[in-house]
């Protein structure tokens, strides 16, 4: 019997190799002589780098860095097995999870220290980038980490515009041939799963500036000044980034890369598995379980179950998902192969605790989940063990 665990991060508790450990330990419990193929995996958001260093067995790299309200950060990049290709988390330098809850503002916070690792490993010599974009905590359309790399964007008086979404309106101009030259002969994947525009009711402001803690007045500013934004990015580069999708991924960052790098954008979870070989794990694989902190409606819109869930499906093998919760709208995913879908907080509790033991609770679930898919096969061995 061969069973492949992948799952993403359970965000706040446990990484996706500590998730896959602990549901690993919980089918060992039910049923011992299973074999198991643990591929942790991601989509493009918070773990995505250490994943892909884990599956290719690469290096982590460390650079300090400005984080997203201009404080001095410590932040990491990776190297992959090939030692050719960098990946870059945004989130570890740009992301929501380095401002405190009460100090969210789109309208201050910048990429600036994304462009500075980009720079740290241009000047390493690398020329092949990944670029996991997701768990941003910014609105600037990518202007800061432009700046980090020399693009001169300036007001009507000639002066450089500072940090943060609230500062676009004040572009004036924009001057590109500070900007690193060697980028032109670089190549970046970008892995992110939005295909947001950059403006508009479905673009960057309206959609995620909530949840980056901009309130009503703040996201129509915001997509204002994105607007204009895009207008003289439009000027100079003569791509127009108002309505082509996934320009409004992160805040706007994936509209800088599709205006000023020679980059492509794709679906995160399919640089990851491509990357993790979950194709070749598959193999020969009686059943699948996979997981995230949370699953919902939006899982259904690429988020890691889905993807794997897809993976399985060409090779007619069926899914499991173990979530920390489970929301609205995940009747859909059984159009993909999940046969269930289940959370692992077997009683009243709150939020705080099951994230604190999330490992022993994951654990728990995945051998009941077993137990109960392999009832017939388990019952089988334990009678003749009798």
């Amino acid at each position: 019997m061969k069973i492949v665990i992948a799952p993403d991060s359970f965000k706040g508790s446990l990484s996706a190799i500590e998730a896959a450990n602990a549901i690993n330990r919980g089918v060992k419990k039910a049923y011992p002589e299973a074999e198991t193929a643990l591929v942790p995996v991601a989509d493009g958001g918070e773990g995505t780098m250490r994943t892909l260093i884990a599956a290719t067995d690469g290096e982590i790299k460390k650079a300090n860095v400005l984080g997203p309200l201009g404080e001095k950060v410590e932040a990491e990049y990776g190297v992959l097995g090939d030692r050719k290709t960098c990946v870059i988390e945004m989130a570890t330098a740009s992301g929501i999870d380095l401002v405190p809850t009460e100090k969210l503002s789109p309208l201050r916070t910048t990429t600036y220290g994304t462009g500075q690792l980009i720079m740290h490993a241009l000047d390493s010599g690398y020329t092949s980038f990944i670029l996991a974009i997701g768990g941003s905590a910014t609105n600037d359309g990518g202007a800061g980490m432009l700046q980090a790399l020399g693009l001169g964007v300036f007001d009507k008086n000639g002066v450089e515009i500072g940090f943060g979404g609230g500062e676009l309106s004040k572009v004036h101009s924009i001057d590109i041939n500070g900007f690193d030259m060697r980028i032109k002969s670089c190549t970046f994947l970008i892995a992110s799963d939005v295909e947001n525009p950059l403006v508009g009711p479905n673009g960057a402001s309206h959609v995620f500036g909530p949840q980056k803690g901009a309130n009503l007045s703040e996201v129509k500013l915001l997509d204002a000044n994105l607007t204009h934004w895009a207008e003289k990015v439009e000027e100079i580069t003569g791509v127009s980034l108002h309505n082509i999708p996934g320009a409004g991924a992160a805040g706007g960052i994936g509209g800088a890369f599709l205006a000023f790098f020679s980059a492509e954008m794709k679906p995160g979870i399919e640089v990851v598995l491509e990357y993790c070989n979950l194709e070749r794990a598959l193999r020969n694989a009686d059943l699948v379980i996979t997981g995230e902190g949370k699953v919902d409606y939006q899982t259904a819109s690429g988020k890691t179950p889905l993807g794997v869930a897809k993976a399985a499906m060409k090779q007619n093998i069926p899914t499991i998902i173990v979530a920390g919760a489970v929301g609205e709208g995940t009747e859909v995913l059984h159009d993909y192969g999940i046969v269930s879908i289940n959370s692992i907080v077997k009683e009243p509790m709150s939020l705080d605790d099951s994230m604190t033991y999330a490992r022993e609770l994951l654990a728990y679930c995945s051998e009941q989940v077993l137990r109960t898919y392999f009832y017939q096969t388990i019952r089988g061995r334990t009678s003749q063990c009798e």
